[in-house]
């Protein structure tokens, strides 16, 4: 596993190379290890998103509704 010292951590291409690779990178300090840089994983898709204009015309129809309808609806209730 590769490792740098803190005073390399100035070189950051180095240190881009070795993460982009996907190595881990041991950060050490006078020969002592003091922590683990992990390169980040790609994130997968994110899963099938439900389809919200077939869910909102389920709900209400062919009706439309504005949202300055709404707001003085509910300024009245107060």
């Amino acid at each position: 596993m590769p490792s740098v010292n803190i005073r390399q951590l100035r070189d950051t291409r180095r240190l881009k190379e070795l993460l982009s690779a996907g190595q881990t990178v041991e950060l050490r300090e006078r020969q002592r290890v003091i922590a683990r840089i992990v390169p980040a994983q790609h994130q997968a898709e994110p899963e099938h998103w439900p389809d919200f204009a077939q869910r909102r015309q389920r709900i209400f129809g062919k009706r439309v509704l504005s949202g300055a309808d709404l707001v003085v609806e509910e300024r009245g209730r107060f």
